[in-house]
């Protein structure tokens, strides 16, 4: 495929690039260029991330780094390649799907001797493209931004953006819409599809490529310790480093309430962070059916979903593992499959963990007694259709009135099934009580687990149609400053922290933007 022509070259802004994944491994991409934008305008620089990383804010965050992020020139040093990789989409195969609308400019070690990928969103189509006009929306831009900042001050790990710039020019989907490109910081774009895409072409010495630099990219140190074993120990390994960053990131979700809303195996990462912000939203009302994205028709990746269907994306990558492990096509099957077997009690141990957490209880021994009582709650938020959210912060709010009843907050929420609610908090007070530790310090770890703001799905949704039809960014900005600050008591009361109505959460849909 042939390399488009080269928009014109930066000046240097102080970003040193390496080029690791275009070394190590041919046939993984293709060399391309973006697509630059008629009339760029900032929407926003993330200079928090800037400074975090190590980079020049001000250099970046000024008009060159415009001219960069906009794509009308190329900084110093990138070299912008467009990833190949496949995936099951909805349970369906697609042994090509690709970048059709990202670049990878290169990679940049920050501050911390960590490496990241420095990559564009919505620069043009690229020969992955099938047909598409590789362009991004206003909306969906701020969505990544607001969603992805939001995920980082709740400790969930995530890709971020650095920088979102309105393109000037208009795109089309259902309607109209201004369009924009954002530029995202990322561990890696290594994704469960990227090894589907080189074992449906029965690649095996590009799968060797892969799984080595897999391993020292993420698992370095179980490289090390793999050195010298053979190839099945060394693919399975991988496999198991993945489940552990997929099971404890899943965990986080279902702690929050986050719905991705389209976990096909090309948006699994091997890093273990969250990518792709597309139809995504925070669950309200507990209901462990919440689907939100207008393309998942059967509710595939509905909130309950979630950990299922984690499970079944590590079996496509096992499947594709097999033909690196040098064994008979019986005996790799088995060992991979057992190594998939231990998947529910690796998440469950998350699951326990988390639970633990927003319920401020120590590991006394009692897993199952802990997790009984967790799932306890939890079907009484689904059966009083209690907010997610705010059903967990508002416990707090009982160890600090020092007795085991509900409060005026739970009352409000749970209505005429506060008196189912109560001898639950009985069972919960006592199970407090044969820990170490006074009950104010149970609630002060429940407060710096259990988010007070999240980002509600319809100030959400003003915020990006003020951004979008208006070009007015002040309602995005306030909600971004809100949701930075997920635990701070003092936005009680704010809009920030009420849950939704049922008015606001009627027929709430979220959409992919592309």
């Amino acid at each position: 495929m042939n390399q488009r022509l080269p928009p014109a070259a930066a000046p240097d802004l102080g970003l040193t690039f390496d080029h690791s994944y275009v070394r190590e491994l041919p046939g993984l991409y293709v060399p391309w260029q973006p697509s630059p934008a008629p009339a760029p305008r900032w929407l926003r620089f993330n200079e928090a991330l800037a400074e975090a990383l190590g980079l020049d804010a001000q250099r970046l965050g000024g008009p060159e780094g415009l001219a960069v992020f906009s794509g009308q020139a190329v900084p110093a040093g990138a070299q912008p390649v467009a990833l190949a990789y496949a995936g099951h989409q909805f349970g369906g195969f697609s042994p090509q799907l690709g970048d059709g609308r990202a670049l990878l400019l290169g990679e940049f070690i920050d501050r911390h001797g960590q490496r990241h990928d420095l990559a564009f969103k919505g620069s043009g189509p690229t020969p992955f493209a099938r047909g598409g006009d590789g362009k991004a929306a206003v909306g969906p831009v701020l969505r990544e931004y607001l969603i992805s900042e939001a995920m980082q001050a709740l400790g969930i790990p995530t890709t971020r953006v650095l920088a979102a710039v309105a393109t000037g020019e208009t795109i089309y989907r259902d309607r109209p819409l201004p369009g924009a490109i954002l530029t995202r910081t990322a561990v890696s774009h290594l994704r469960v599809g990227s090894f589907q895409f080189l074992a449906a072409r029965g690649d095996v010495d590009g799968l060797r490529r892969l799984l080595r630099y897999a391993l020292a990219r993420h698992d370095a140190p179980m490289a090390q310790a793999l050195d010298g074993a053979d190839a099945a120990s060394i693919a399975l390994g991988l496999l198991r480093g993945v489940m552990q960053r997929q099971a404890a990131l899943v965990a986080r979700w279902m702690g929050v309430g986050f719905i991705h809303g389209v976990m096909n195996t090309d948006n699994m990462t091997l890093s273990g962070e969250t990518i792709d912000y597309g139809p995504c939203a925070f669950m309200e009302v507990h209901d462990p059916e919440t689907v939100f994205s207008s393309i998942d028709y059967h509710g595939r990746y509905a909130y309950g979903n979630q950990p299922g269907i984690a499970q079944w994306n590590l079996a496509r990558l096992a499947e594709a593992l097999l033909p690196v492990m040098d064994l008979p096509a019986e005996a790799a099957v088995e060992r991979a499959t057992a190594v998939i077997h231990e998947y529910p009690a690796i998440y469950q141990a998350q699951w326990l963990a988390e639970c633990r957490r927003k319920l401020g209880l120590l590991d006394t021994g009692d897993a199952r007694g802990d997790q009984a009582l967790a799932d306890a709650y939890l079907q009484l938020l689904h059966r009083w259709e209690v907010d997610h959210t705010w059903g967990f912060r508002a416990l707090a709010g009982v160890l600090r009135s020092g007795q085991p009843e509900p409060t005026a907050a739970l009352t409000e929420s749970f209505g005429a099934g506060s008196a189912e609610l109560r001898p639950w908090l009985q069972r919960w007070w006592q199970r407090l009580s044969r820990q170490d530790g006074s009950l104010h310090e149970a609630a002060d770890r429940m407060e710096a687990a259990n988010p007070l703001v999240i980002p509600r799905n319809h100030l959400v949704e003003a915020a990006l149609e003020a951004a979008s039809a208006d070009a007015n960014l002040r309602p995005f900005e306030a909600l971004l400053q809100a949701v930075r600050r997920p635990f701070d008591a003092g936005q009680a009361g704010t809009v920030w922290a009420r849950p939704a109505t049922a008015q606001q959460r009627q027929g709430y849909q979220t959409f992919c933007g592309t």
